[in-house]
């Protein structure tokens, strides 16, 4: 059997095992001390919950309104629109009166100017819509809102539209198409 080399590493050791068990020993006085408090608190203790409300009942109602106009109908918006253009001194009666032109048919912002190009003295634009690529000059009309070119130059594309203001009025307003870098 081999002898402690360090007989005082040994008496430290018991020493902190002894001193341990003295405070255990003392923590478990303060531990009866403690379970009585938490007994006392939980025979004062009141629950505060109140009961859950029941939820209301559900009473479908049914829509009634199915046989009426669908207020933003495109049937109910092209009378409104015929109506606007019987009127005399109307800025859509000469709209309405002409042929449809096929640029017409797109939104402005799903066209792109590519470039423009000089012939015969006058400019023509050119413009890119669905991957096709269309001519237009002064007068042509393009996108969904009456818009006729009044001036095209090499960087850009003015146009003249007619719209409806806050009011309900057919107003004019002035729109530009830009020329769009190979990038985009």
């Amino acid at each position: 059997m081999r002898q402690a080399s360090h007989p005082q590493s040994l008496r430290g050791a018991g020493l902190a095992l002894l001193t341990g068990l003295l405070l255990l020993a003392g923590c478990t006085a303060d531990l009866d001390e403690l379970r009585q408090w938490m007994e006392q608190q939980r025979r004062e203790a009141k629950a505060t919950i109140k009961p859950l409300v029941a939820p209301k009942r559900f009473l479908p109602e049914p829509y009634e309104a199915s046989a009426a106009v669908e207020p933003f109908s495109t049937q109910k918006l092209s009378v409104a629109i015929k109506q606007e253009a019987a009127q005399p001194n109307s800025l859509l009666t000469a709209e309405m009166n002409r042929r449809r032109e096929p640029l017409e048919a797109y939104p402005l912002d799903s066209m792109s100017m590519v470039g423009s190009i000089n012939r015969q003295n006058q400019r023509y634009a050119l413009l890119r819509v669905d991957n096709l690529l269309y001519q237009v000059k002064n007068g042509d009309y393009l996108g969904q809102n009456f818009g006729r070119v009044m001036k095209i130059s090499e960087t850009d594309i003015t146009l003249r539209e007619v719209v409806q203001d806050a009011a309900g009025e057919w107003i004019e307003r002035t729109s530009t198409l830009q020329l769009q870098e190979k990038g985009r």
